[in-house]
């Protein structure tokens, strides 16, 4: 467990120091966005958009593309493999929902 440091005493003696002390505290805060997989979205026309996502590793039958109380919802889950012998394994096969 993570706790934040409180940098509020410090603000009533750092006159002239707000900037430097706000970025301190913006920097001690810890996001736990998952961002994988990467995507991008590209707006072909007025109404036409093209979403592509880097999923190496997952084949067409592996994702399911919903829709979601007006959002686009895609996810992935790859079957277990316990056969497979790798000699490197690099490509990510963990389940994702983004």
């Amino acid at each position: 467990m993570r706790n934040t440091f409180d940098f509020t005493p410090l603000f009533r003696s750092g006159i002239g120091f707000d900037r430097m002390l706000n970025a301190l505290e913006s920097a001690s805060r810890v996001e736990t966005v998952d961002n994988w997989p990467p995507y991008d979205i590209a707006k072909k026309g007025e109404d036409d958009y093209r979403i592509t996502m880097a999923v190496a590793g997952f084949s067409q039958d592996e994702l399911d593309i919903t829709q979601e109380h007006n959002m686009l919802m895609v996810s992935g889950q790859k079957p277990a493999e316990d056969n497979a012998e790798y000699l490197h394994h690099g490509i990510a096969e963990r389940a994702f929902r983004r």
